[in-house]
């Protein structure tokens, strides 16, 4: 059997994600700083993620579910813990009652069943003001989770990405909570919360998107790094007479003759037509827009005077995060997590 590549690839900047890492467990003072690892490790792969965070010191992270825990269970070991946001189903208990990884129990449903088939060591989650998961904050949570072995007490900000009052409120709102519910640990920051400073550190923070790159407040720019960088092969090269249209609904006519590239990439892939005349990929310093409307699996671009790309060569795809939200109208998150299953991903 011969090695094959796709046509498309992931080039992924281990130090990268180790250097967002640091950074922001430096910026949550003595606070224990974990990782959120769902959606696949954010479309970056969770196992390989997991492993070079748990290099670095990492050893608190969070998924979304079961299936997303018991793929990374054999990487669990002694002190290491992995913790499932959306809790436990009734379809759930026969896996989480055996797992290592724990359940953070949303629901007043979800303690009454983890009490009941007399499940061990679980976190709880507590809604402070975001109205998603979670126990209401204003009821009595002492008294719901009366006889649970809490891990770890949590909540999740709403709109810490933003200079919100609501960011204060659920702050005030948790801060009471810890007095009233007792835990091992406390934990509300996630990455925007950790550039909110240390009075939203508690015990531990649980970055998501400012590992990969994404930039969640100001306080974090120039000190993220970059860590997925999108590449496309050329499928072919040809010349676009004056006058003519390129891709559907020829939303791009030449004005000129010129040259284009069609790249093997698409909104099937994650590269959404919010791109379409607006995105662009680079070769070296020389930046080439993308002409016309992005479909499903091709995109052209503009290599007009730059007689070196050809059929076979492999473009940049122009992808920081907040800059590329800004051009397409997609969130950061978004542009992770749809990247899709075609890229091979590479690590270096």
């Amino acid at each position: 059997m011969t090695d094959f590549s796709a046509p498309l690839r992931l080039r992924l900047d281990g130090d990268a994600l180790l250097s967002n890492w640091h950074w922001l467990k430096g910026q949550g003072g003595a606070a224990a700083c974990g990782a959120a690892i769902k959606a696949n490790g954010y479309g970056l792969g969770a196992a390989e993620v997991m492993r070079r965070l748990l290099g670095a010191g990492c050893r608190d992270f969070f998924v979304s579910n079961w299936a997303e825990a018991m793929a990374l269970e054999p990487l669990l070991d002694v002190g290491v813990s992995l913790s499932v946001l959306h809790g436990v189903r009734a379809e759930d208990m026969a896996v989480a009652l055996h797992s290592r990884a724990r359940p953070v129990l949303c629901t007043e449903s979800q303690v009454a069943r983890w009490k009941g088939a007399g499940g061990g060591a679980c976190d709880v989650m507590v809604d402070t003001g975001m109205n998603r998961l979670g126990l209401d904050w204003r009821g009595d949570v002492g008294a719901q989770v009366a006889g649970l072995e809490i891990v770890t007490l949590l909540s999740h900000l709403a709109s810490a990405d933003e200079d919100a009052p609501l960011s204060r409120s659920q702050l005030a709102r948790f801060s009471g909570l810890r007095n009233g519910v007792a835990a091992a640990r406390y934990s509300l920051a996630n990455s925007a919360g950790i550039c909110l400073g240390h009075a939203y550190a508690f015990d531990m923070t649980r970055p998501g998107i400012a590992l990969y790159g994404g930039i969640p407040r100001r306080e974090a720019a120039g000190h993220i790094r970059q860590v997925v960088v999108p590449q496309a092969q050329v499928l072919q090269r040809r010349r676009v007479l004056a006058g003519d249209a390129i891709g559907y609904n020829a939303t791009h006519v030449a004005s000129a003759d010129m040259e284009i590239a069609v790249l093997n990439l698409g909104y099937a892939d994650g590269y959404l037509r919010g791109f379409s005349g607006r995105g662009s990929m680079r070769v070296g310093d020389m930046i080439l827009p993308v002409v016309g409307r992005v479909s499903m699996d091709l995109t052209a671009v503009d290599v007009s005077g730059l007689p070196e790309v050809a059929e076979g060569d492999w473009l940049t795809v122009d992808y920081a995060l907040e800059e590329a939200a800004a051009i397409s109208g997609l969130s950061q998150y978004e542009l992770l997590t749809g990247l899709g299953a075609r890229f091979d991903r590479i690590w270096h």
